[in-house]
C-alpha cells in the first residue's frame, strides 16, 4: 500500500476515535455503493452526519479542508442520497469535514461541523 493511503487509513482511525470519544455513533466507515463513497457515517444528538475525513502530512500544499471542492461536494451529497434511501433514513443531514495533519498519529484535528450545504441543482 502507497504511504499516502497509509496516512489516509491513520487519520481515519483518529478520527473515528475523536468523534466516538465525543458521543458519535459511528455507524458505517468507507460505505461504498458503486462508486459512490462516504469516509464516515455517524449518529449524533437524532441527526445523520456525514464526515469527510482529510488527512495531510503538513499543509505546505494547502489545507486539507481546500481538497473538498464543488466536485467533491456532489459527490458526497449524491453518496449521501444514495446511502439515505439504502437505509430509508428520516433525520435531518449535517456534512462536516475532519482535517488531520502531521506524519503520524497524534494528529492535528480540526472538526469543521456544517462545512457545507448541499448545492442546489
Amino acid at each position: 500500500m502507497a504511504i499516502h493511503n497509509e496516512l489516509g487509513k491513520e487519520g481515519e482511525e483518529a478520527a473515528v476515535h475523536y468523534l466516538t470519544d465525543r458521543g458519535y455513533r459511528i455507524l458505517h466507515r468507507n460505505w461504498r455503493s458503486g462508486k459512490k463513497e462516504l469516509d464516515i457515517v455517524a449518529e449524533y444528538n437524532h441527526e445523520l452526519i456525514v464526515i469527510e475525513v482529510k488527512t495531510r502530512r503538513n499543509n505546505a500544499y494547502g489545507t486539507p479542508e481546500e481538497a473538498v471542492n464543488e466536485r467533491k461536494i456532489r459527490r458526497i451529497v449524491s453518496s449521501t442520497d444514495a446511502y439515505i434511501r439504502k437505509f430509508a433514513i428520516d433525520l435531518p443531514v449535517r456534512f462536516d469535514i475532519i482535517t488531520l495533519v502531521g506524519q503520524e498519529a497524534p494528529f492535528e484535528i480540526e472538526h469543521i461541523e456544517e462545512a457545507f450545504y448541499p448545492p442546489i441543482w
